[in-house]
């Protein structure tokens, strides 16, 4: 560890600068030999650092997403060069390189962190070893030896005996008590971290290995924690516990406010969206305006939780605009496909009523979805006189011999024996002679 701590040494001034900082302000309001302004002052530490890297967390959340969207794409190359490695190999490096993914920004946060957790290190246990170092003077240092948390020394180990612990002033039961109990809140805020990720921040709809290795750490991580916990001093189990509540705190906002498309997280954020949206009529905050416009771009490529809320707000009467906006609509004119997309529904064409063949012949054709008393209230006379004459004109020229002769009991027309019905008479075959 001497030789691991040796080389972060560059950075052990700054740090141990900035510990005695935070703690001469704590140390007026609690007192300089206290647990508490040396703990405070940790955890201070830890809050700037965190501070600090959250442009590194957004990269991080970029990558996450950008790698579970190119799942289905490593998996299809996985099984097709699955006896080539090389050549898979290849073919991932190139598939990052088109997409702009690098897999190591995922885990920029722990190696930003990775100087400052080493450094803490080697400041506590230059305390422990009663050694000065970096900004940390004699005066400074017998200070933090008799700083407490709960009984336990700040440098003081689960490991240690109790003639090391004795010389701290404090009793090894005590060290053993409150370090066992910090690596459990330590091992157990990384595995809720692990697990709120993987059962609310998670596309369910696709399985891939990306998954199952993420479903593995979640359970890799904490048992790590536990096993190296033991050999923390009490101040870099503060230090780790404090950033693990960080960033669990932290991943509980960005899955609230900006889940992976498809999770669960996702559904019940569009549900909140959809109440506060039809309540207001529009949207307000600049994240909802960002989450509306990349629904509205993705069009039918929309999973069913989009589709629920697109087919929302049209029941609600609003539209979302491709800039993410909402706007009022026609609620009642508006038709849903169903992969979700409002369409405007044209008037259908409406189809003539079948007429008889007496309403044919007497020229009353109306025209088609017009009632009977709009053809009544005509106020121009003349019209119905043309009508009259164009229906009547055909019937007039037809010969009297062609005109429907009314006879038999049914009441209907009859052809003489043996001629056509109306017309010129077809001459009888030859061979009927």
């Amino acid at each position: 560890m001497d030789t691991i701590a040796s080389l972060f040494s560059f950075i052990t001034t700054p740090v141990s600068w900035v510990i005695v900082q935070f703690h001469s302000v704590y140390g007026k309001i609690f007192g300089p030999d206290t647990g508490w302004a040396w703990g405070l002052s940790i955890v201070s530490l830890v809050i700037l650092i965190r501070i600090c890297l959250i442009p590194l967390f957004v990269k991080q959340i970029k990558a996450t997403r950008a790698m579970q969207t190119l799942q289905p794409e490593m998996k299809k190359i996985q099984e097709r060069y699955k006896n080539d490695k090389q050549r898979q190999s290849e073919e991932m490096m190139k598939l990052y390189k088109e997409s702009g993914t690098n897999p190591l920004s995922s885990c920029l946060p722990i190696l930003a962190q990775s100087p400052f957790f080493f450094a803490l290190y080697h400041v506590l246990n230059g305390i422990a070893s009663n050694q000065t170092i970096g900004v940390i003077n004699e005066s400074l240092l017998a200070s933090a030896q008799k700083a407490h948390i709960f009984g336990a020394p700040l440098a003081a180990k689960f490991t240690d005996g109790s003639a090391k612990v004795e010389a701290l002033g404090a009793s090894l039961t005590d060290v053993r008590v409150v370090t066992a109990i910090m690596i459990v809140l330590m091992s157990a805020s990384q595995f809720y971290t692990q697990r709120q990720l993987m059962t609310k921040n998670v596309d369910t709809t696709v399985k891939t290995p990306f998954m199952q290795q993420q479903k593995m750490l979640m359970y890799v991580f904490p048992v790590m924690f536990a096993v190296f916990g033991i050999n923390f001093p009490v101040g870099v189990l503060v230090y780790w516990l404090t950033t693990n509540v960080w960033t669990m705190g932290q991943q509980m906002y960005v899955i609230r406010n900006n889940p992976t498309p498809g999770s669960k997280a996702q559904a019940a954020y569009l549900e909140r969206l959809t109440h506060h949206v039809t309540h207001h009529g529009k949207t307000r905050r600049r994240s909802e305006k960002t989450i509306i416009k990349a629904i509205v771009a993705k069009g039918r490529d929309r999973n069913e939780f989009e589709r629920g809320f697109i087919n929302a707000l049209t029941k609600s009467g609003l539209v979302a605009q491709a800039d993410g906006t909402v706007v009022k609509g026609e609620a009642q004119a508006a038709t849903l496909t169903e992969d979700g997309v409002a369409t405007t529904a044209a008037a259908k064409r409406q189809q003539p009523k079948r007429q008889t063949k007496a309403q044919r012949q007497s020229g009353g054709t109306k025209a088609a979805g017009d009632s009977p008393s709009d053809s009544s209230d005509s106020s121009d006379p003349s019209e119905k006189t043309t009508s009259l004459e164009k229906s009547d004109e055909p019937q007039d020229a037809k010969p009297a011999a062609q005109q429907p002769q009314k006879g038999g009991s049914n009441g209907r027309s009859r052809a003489q024996s043996g001629q056509r019905k109306g017309g010129p008479q077809r001459p009888k075959s030859p061979s009927k002679k």
